[in-house]
Order: C-alpha cells, then sequence, then structure tokens
C-alpha cells in the first residue's frame, strides 16, 4: 500500500471509522457491542469526543455499530470471526471482530509497524481472554468519559510489556495485560492488570507473581515513574479471588500490598474506590 493509496482511503474514512479501526488494532479483538459502548454513544452518557457519536436511543446505536462495521468490511478494513460470543441468540452484538488485511496494511503504513500480521482464526481460549481484556479497557475509557477517573494512560500488549535486567543479570520481561494511569484530585494511581480466566492453577499465577517482585526489585519502574504501580488480578469469581488470595498470602516472598486481587464485578470499585489513593504510593523494598 503507497502513501498515495493510504491518503485516498483516509480521505474516504470518518473520524469515527478511524477510532473503530485503532482500537481494534490496539486491543485486537472486540464484539460489536464493546464497539459500540466506545464509539456508538446512547444520548444519556456523555458528550461525543475521539470519534464517537452519540445515537437517541441503544437501539439506534446498535443499528449505526452495524452498519458502520459492514460498511468497513466490505473494504476489507475489518473482519469477522467465525466464532461469536452468546452463540446465535446474542446476535450481532456477540459477533467479534478484528482488522481486516486492508485494514491492517493501512494503519501498518500509518504507524509504520514493521510486522505483518497473519490471519488465522484465534483459538477460544484466547479469544475469550483478549476479550475479557478489551472489557476492562473499555470500561476505564468509559470511567473516564463519565468523569469519574482521568486516564492518564493505556496500554495493551505489547505496548504495555516492560524489560528489564534480573538479578542473574540477563534480560527479562514482564507482559502484564494491560498498563493504566488513572488521576483523581491530587492521586494519581498506576496499575499492572492481569485478566485471569480462571484456566491456570494459582501455582502458575503465583509465578507470574514473583516476576512483578523482580521487575519491582529491578527499579527499572521506579527509576522512570518515581513509584512502582498496584497489579490488579481480575478474576471472575469469588472463588477465584479466594484461591489466588490464599496462594498470594502462602508465598512469602510476594509484597501483599504489591498484588490486590477482585471480581470482574469490583473491578470498577477498585479503580476509584478511597483506598486506590494510597495503592499508587507503594514502593520498591
Amino acid at each position: 500500500m503507497t502513501r498515495d493509496n493510504v491518503a485516498d482511503l483516509l480521505f474516504q474514512l470518518s473520524d469515527r471509522d478511524r477510532a473503530v479501526l485503532e482500537s481494534l488494532r490496539e486491543l485486537r479483538l472486540m464484539t460489536t457491542a464493546l464497539l459500540r459502548r466506545l464509539h456508538f454513544i446512547h444520548h444519556t452518557e456523555e458528550a461525543e469526543e475521539d470519534g464517537a457519536k452519540k445515537h437517541a436511543t441503544e437501539a439506534a446505536a446498535a443499528i449505526a455499530a452495524m452498519r458502520v462495521l459492514g460498511r468497513l468490511e466490505r473494504r476489507g478494513l475489518v473482519a469477522r470471526l467465525t466464532r461469536r460470543i452468546g452463540g446465535v441468540r446474542a446476535g450481532s452484538s456477540g459477533i467479534v471482530w478484528q482488522l481486516g488485511a486492508t485494514g491492517e496494511r493501512l494503519l501498518r503504513v500509518i504507524h509504520g509497524d514493521p510486522k505483518r500480521k497473519r490471519y488465522l482464526e484465534p483459538s477460544r481460549g484466547f479469544i475469550d481472554h483478549t476479550l475479557a481484556v478489551a472489557e476492562i479497557a473499555v470500561r476505564l475509557r468509559e470511567l473516564e468519559r463519565g468523569g469519574v477517573v482521568e486516564l492518564l494512560a493505556l496500554e495493551a500488549e505489547p505496548a504495555a510489556w516492560r524489560s528489564f535486567i534480573a538479578p542473574h543479570g540477563a534480560r527479562s520481561w514482564l507482559k502484564p495485560d494491560l498498563f493504566a494511569i488513572t488521576a483523581s484530585g491530587e492521586f494519581e494511581d498506576h496499575w499492572f492488570i492481569e485478566v485471569d480466566r480462571g484456566t491456570e492453577h494459582p501455582s502458575t499465577v503465583v509465578r507470574k507473581a514473583q516476576v512483578y517482585e523482580r521487575y519491582a526489585a529491578s527499579g527499572s519502574h521506579q527509576a522512570e515513574h518515581g513509584l512502582f504501580p498496584a497489579v490488579a488480578w481480575v478474576v471472575p469469581s469469588d472463588d477465584r479471588k479466594k484461591a489466588l488470595q490464599a496462594a498470594f498470602a502462602a508465598e512469602r516472598r510476594l509484597t501483599p500490598e504489591r498484588h490486590q486481587v477482585v471480581t470482574e464485578a469490583e473491578f470498577n470499585t477498585l479503580v476509584v474506590g478511597d483506598a486506590v489513593a494510597q495503592s499508587s504510593e507503594i514502593k520498591a523494598d
């Protein structure tokens, strides 16, 4: 795709079209429902911004979302997966979207990305996890839109990944699902977010938590930001929450206040709750 082709195509796309494509580039997979919540806003929500437009009713927003996605699909800018969330009963809301080949090439030229994506149907586990991460990212943007918090930064994989020198001298990687900075009043809170689907043994999750401890011990993040983020482990149920809390408590090498386990239903409260004001004050040992 030449720059002339890019310019011609961009001229034909609206701000909302571009915003939809950028969201899929950032979060990889999104359902129609998630894209609607970001870019096709029901009128009871806050003012339009970042390519989002308000609609008189939720039904009107849903119709507009499918109309736009259908147009982008016909041009190869987005593509739907074979599997949909919730089955046939979910209707268009459960369709899972990713960038199409043309959309991927367009954004690769715009952003200067060197690597070309291979288009294969992802596994069910990958789809479920990626959509769960997208749900949390959308919630953070909705909290910002509602004026509850200010979202100063939001990074998904691989932008959220951090490299550091481990104690043995080799380069290691921390690979959170999301990194976010939220602000409320004078307080600024930094977050690493891990979306857990309950598919791994708690001991495996503990090993992931130990990577955070090694990253904290390296001092890399503190040198740049002056603090180390809280690590939010978002789980699907109360039973899973209890299991991870017990596993973390049994591991003496973990810093207890650094790791906060919450259910999906509790995530928003964690971000905006009074206790959060203290979480960003965690320093490296």
